[in-house]
């Protein structure tokens, strides 16, 4: 077996959910590119079990932990989705980034005055 051939597929894979992980709003969408991602990784690690005809297969063994860690991370992730859907009515991840960044301009805590930006050294007594 020629290793090019799957070893192409997988960067291609892997290069399409990079995109989609960059380029995409929706949160389902992120997930799903992250899917593709872990599925390039998983056809790299069983292409190279074969080609280095490995006794021991540990490509394949990898593959399968990999395959129920991206399960685990599915199942939590759309739950978290579906939570941050249910209470905020959109799954657009820009929309989101505003809400973890903390608060915005006007917020009461704002008032303190940051004017005097000179540096005072420390005195001990």
């Amino acid at each position: 077996m020629h290793l090019a051939y799957p070893a192409v597929l997988a960067a291609l894979l892997f290069a399409t959910g990079l995109y989609g992980v960059l380029a995409r709003r929706n949160a389902i969408l992120v997930l799903m590119s992250v899917e593709l991602m872990l599925n390039a990784v998983n056809l790299n690690l069983v292409a190279f079990d074969v080609w280095l005809r490995d006794t021991l297969h540990a490509g394949q063994a990898l593959t399968l932990f990999t395959i129920a860690i991206a399960a685990a991370e599915i199942g939590i992730g759309l739950a978290i989705v579906l939570m941050v859907y249910r209470n905020r009515g959109t799954s657009d991840v820009d929309k989101l980034r505003d809400t973890a960044e903390g608060h915005g301009p006007g917020h009461p805590d704002d008032t303190a005055d940051t004017s005097d930006t000179t540096a005072r050294p420390e005195v001990a007594a």
